[in-house]
C-alpha cells in the first residue's frame, strides 16, 4: 500500500528537505531594525539554518549584523514590485544593492513589457543586471507568472531570463495574485531542463503564497520529477517565504 504523503513521518521528511531551501522573506513596507533582527533570528534554528534571508535593501546592514558569524546569505530585491522597463533604473538599484552587502538579488521582469510583445527589454535588463552582480553575487529573476498567465508567455520569460544570464528564475513577487501555481512551475522547470541540456545550470524559486509543507512539497515533486531526485539543493531550488518556517518546524516538532 502506498504511504500517505500527508503523515506525520512523510511531513516530517519533507520539513528536513525544505529548511535549507527556505529563503525567509520579510518586504513589508513598515519593516524595522527590530523586525529584521527578528527575521535574522528565526533563520538560525535547532534543526539548521534556512537557505537565505531576503529583505529591503536599506535593511542590508541591519542584517548583516545580526548574522554575523553565520553563513547564511543575505538576499534583496530590484525593480520591485512593478518590474519597470527602466533598464538603467534596475542596473542602478541592483549596482546599490551590491554595493551594500547583498548576496544574492531577485530583481523583476520587465513582464508588463513582455506580454505587450517588447522581448528585447527584458533581455536587456536582465544582462545589465547580472553585468553588476558579477560571478558572486547571485540574480535571481522574478517573472511574476500570475501576470503572464499563459504559458506561451511563461515560457518566453523564462527562455529571455535565461539568456539573459539569470542564475535562477522564480514565479512570483507576492505582491499580486495569483502566485506561484503549478502550472507556472512545470513551464519554467522545462525551459531549466532545457538549459541544463545545453550545459546552462539554473535554478528554480516558487514564491507567492507557498505557506505549507504540503504546498511545497507539491513543487518539490514537480522538480524531482522533471529535474531528477538530485537537482533540489540550495544553489538549484529555493522556496520564498515568511510562513513557510513555522510550519516546517511544527513539523520537526519544535516550537515555531
Amino acid at each position: 500500500m502506498a504511504s500517505d504523503p500527508y503523515s506525520p513521518a512523510n511531513l516530517r521528511r519533507i520539513a528536513q528537505r525544505l529548511l535549507p531551501l527556505i529563503d525567509l522573506t520579510s518586504l513589508n513596507d513598515g519593516d524595522d531594525a527590530a523586525a529584521i533582527e527578528s527575521l535574522c533570528a528565526r533563520a538560525r534554528t535547532p534543526a539548521g539554518n534556512v537557505a537565505a534571508v531576503c529583505i529591503h535593501a536599506p535593511h542590508i546592514p541591519v542584517a548583516k549584523r545580526a548574522l554575523a558569524g553565520s553563513d547564511v546569505p543575505i538576499a534583496t530585491v530590484t525593480n520591485f514590485p512593478a518590474g519597470a522597463a527602466d533598464i538603467r533604473a534596475a542596473e542602478a538599484e541592483t549596482a546599490a544593492a551590491v554595493a551594500l552587502g547583498a548576496d544574492e538579488v531577485d530583481v523583476v521582469f520587465p513582464y508588463t513589457a513582455l506580454i505587450v510583445g517588447d522581448r528585447t527589454v527584458g533581455l536587456d535588463l536582465v544582462r545589465a543586471a547580472k553585468a553588476v552582480c558579477g560571478p558572486n553575487v547571485l540574480l535571481k529573476v522574478i517573472l511574476e507568472t500570475g501576470q503572464l498567465k499563459t504559458p506561451a508567455l511563461i515560457r518566453a520569460a523564462s527562455d529571455i531570463a535565461i539568456a539573459g544570464g539569470a542564475d535562477f528564475i522564480k514565479t512570483s513577487t507576492g505582491k499580486t495574485q495569483p502566485g506561484a501555481s503549478l502550472q507556472a512551475a512545470q513551464v519554467m522547470l522545462d525551459a531549466i531542463a532545457v538549459a541544463r541540456g545545453q550545459r546552462r545550470w539554473v535554478g528554480f524559486k516558487a514564491s507567492g503564497g507557498v505557506r505549507t509543507v504540503s504546498e511545497a512539497q507539491a513543487y518539490l515533486a514537480l522538480a524531482d520529477r522533471v529535474l531528477g531526485d538530485g537537482f533540489a539543493s540550495a544553489a538549484t531550488f529555493r522556496v520564498g517565504a515568511s510562513a513557510l518556517l513555522d510550519d516546517v518546524l511544527i513539523c520537526l516538532g519544535l516550537d515555531a
